[in-house]
């Protein structure tokens, strides 16, 4: 349960500080406005300041090997200032009742920029061929311009560096951003100027060698006949029997009228959907949004989004499941983080009219933090705060399947963004073991080999970026380990031998990227059922351990006390493996519903 004094404290306690100077709206403007901006009259008479990029100095002392070509396109995120007070204010401790919404134009009015602000930063960025889009809640805006004309507006040059073996651009460290002072008063952080932050990675991994064809002819796989998946793995129901799902189905509480957001940057085979939400009985609405205007273009690997979908269609068989789809293309320059930043604006934008209905959001992409620069995670965990306190939403993103070394480096201990924020719920992995007396669930330890293709197992450890904050208190969490920072995760689920129906077959995956939405999906019937019963819901990471704390002869979580990640071992209470543990769900309803009531 988020507490106005902790949540102070969360963010006190940020390493990457989000500063509060940001004017108040004072008048009501349109929102979602896209614009090409009027020229700069004169910039002779401005005061200019730096703007200083958060990279680190290895990003700016690496050779320089080439220039960005001027007409290369480059989208351009600007996260916007907040009024830090009045979000506080909105904030309602972790618990929040139906009456309690807001839409965008009561963001954009209490948190926004102004519309004098606003009109100084069209009128800078006003150069030709230049778009600038401000987003409904008036929190941030998007800029598309060529290299070219930008660096000239900024006074400086795009360069390309070459580290290691990779190579990325930035501004020319000898000539750094340069921007007038009022406007750049008005900015917490600028992505898209650099591409130094490497790309996330599927957090699922196939198992070919373990699939089975699922039909016997054409006919049959599109009439969804075949529902048998391969019979080592954990199917749906079986998955819901484990963690007492059905014990809230049974009350009615299938995901009726929540709705969970899928974060996705592939493909979804649409045929392939059909197929197992036919065999789960799913009677719910699965929608998809191009948040940049086109759809992502199929390619081999893709397999992410659909077990995000299976796994929620299995378990909340009547939410709206709501996909986010990005359009990236790896090939080029593009900067995936400001398409991810575009991504939780949109949703942020499109929930802000829903704010009372327990809405979620599901990551099942991250990135080492240890590429992962300043301006990244500050534009992005102001996204998570305002989805936290403002909407009063939950987000939950894997904590990484390459155990503890999110790097993929053996022996370089790293945890993966954005699971590591903390705004941000983190899902670890279990596994599920049967035997004569029952189930029996470990920490998911994974394959050691030369190279982690995802299969190290769950991820977990200490974050570089955030201090941790004062509501992630449990047993376990003070450990010999603790150094003041967050620990990852806070929950885990089952993420091995897991069926998923893919390229027209079953077939076996392991990854957090399954336990992720197995926790949205809970989450909605907890909700659901909170709000039939008790006239409220619950909401943010904090959540978790203010369960934890009042459960009493209750026990919400099923604790895991064997497995590793190669590193951390799995113990009883909390662990950097499982977290406070898996899903027990008719006990963390029956605690939630007691305990944090109004």
């Amino acid at each position: 349960m988020q507490h106005e004094k902790q949540r102070k404290n969360v963010r006190k306690h940020i390493v990457l500080v989000l500063c509060c100077s940001m004017a108040i709206v004072l008048a009501g403007c349109a929102s979602g406005l896209a614009d090409t901006p009027s020229p700069t009259p004169t910039t002779a008479l401005m005061a200019f300041a730096p703007l200083h990029l958060d990279l680190p100095a290895k990003a700016w002392d690496a050779p320089i090997t080439g220039k960005v070509p001027d007409e290369q396109p480059l989208h351009v995120g600007i996260t916007l200032k907040l009024n830090q007070q009045v979000l506080d204010q909105m904030s309602s401790q972790g618990i929040a009742q139906p009456g309690e919404s807001v839409n965008a134009n009561d963001i954009a009015q209490k948190l926004g920029i102004s519309e004098a602000d606003y009109q100084r930063l069209k009128q800078f960025f006003g150069v030709n061929g230049g778009t600038l889009q401000l987003s409904q809640t008036r929190t941030s805006m998007t800029l598309d311009m060529q290299a070219g004309k930008l660096a000239q507006l900024l006074q400086t040059s795009f360069v390309v560096h070459t580290l290691d073996t990779r190579t990325f651009y930035t501004p020319d460290p000898q000539h750094q951003p340069q921007l007038p002072a009022a406007l750049a008063a008005n900015i917490l952080a600028v992505t898209g100027l650099d591409n130094y932050s490497l790309p996330p990675t599927h957090q699922v991994q196939l198992s070919p060698q373990q699939a089975q064809q699922s039909a016997t002819n054409k006919q049959e796989m599109q009439a969804g006949a075949n529902c048998t998946p391969p019979p080592d793995a954990w199917n749906w129901q079986q998955v819901a029997d484990a963690y007492g799902y059905d014990q809230l189905w049974q009350k009615g509480w299938h995901g009726e009228n929540m709705t969970i957001n899928i974060v996705s940057f592939e493909a979804t085979n649409l045929n392939d959907l059909r197929t197992y939400l036919t065999c789960a009985g799913f009677k719910g609405a699965l929608d998809f949004v191009n948040v940049n205007g086109q759809a992502p273009k199929p390619t081999k690997g893709d397999g992410e989004t659909t077990l995000d979908v299976e796994m929620i269609a299995g378990l909340a068989p009547a939410a709206h499941i709501k996909v986010y789809q990005v359009a990236w293309d790896q090939t080029t320059v593009d900067d995936f983080w400001s398409k991810m930043n575009d991504t939780l604006q949109r949703i942020a934008d499109d929930n802000a009219a829903h704010s009372s209905n327990g809405s979620a959001v599901s990551i099942s992409w991250g990135g080492s933090e240890e590429y992962i620069t300043g301006e990244v995670a500050k534009a992005m965990s102001q996204r998570f705060e305002l989805l936290t306190t403002a909407e009063h939403m939950t987000t939950y993103a894997a904590s990484g399947d390459c155990g503890a070394y999110s790097d993929h480096v053996m022996g370089s201990l790293s945890t993966l963004y954005p699971s590591s924020d903390a705004w941000v719920a983190s899902v670890g992995g279990t596994n599920l073991i049967p035997t004569q007396r029952g189930i029996k669930e470990t920490g998911w330890t994974g394959a050691p080999s030369p190279q982690c293709q995802n299969h190290w197992g769950s991820g977990g450890g200490l974050s570089t970026l955030f201090k941790k904050p004062d509501w992630q208190q449990a047993p376990g969490v003070k450990n010999q380990y603790s150094n003041g920072y967050r620990q990852v995760p806070d929950v885990a689920a089952i993420a091995a031998n897991v069926p998923m129906f893919v390229n027209g077959k079953w077939t076996v995956v392991v990854g957090t990227s399954a336990a992720t939405p197995i926790w949205a999906a809970g989450m909605a019937l907890v909700n659901q059922g909170l709000l039939a019963t008790k006239g409220f819901f619950v909401y943010g990471p904090d959540t978790f351990y203010s369960a934890q704390t009042h459960a009493g002869n209750l026990k919400p979580f099923n604790d895991a006390v064997e497995g590793n990640n190669m590193y951390y071992n799995a113990s009883p209470g909390w662990d950097y493996v499982t977290g406070l543990g898996s899903p027990s769900l008719p006990s963390f309803y029956q605690v939630v519903a007691s305990t944090m009531a109004i």
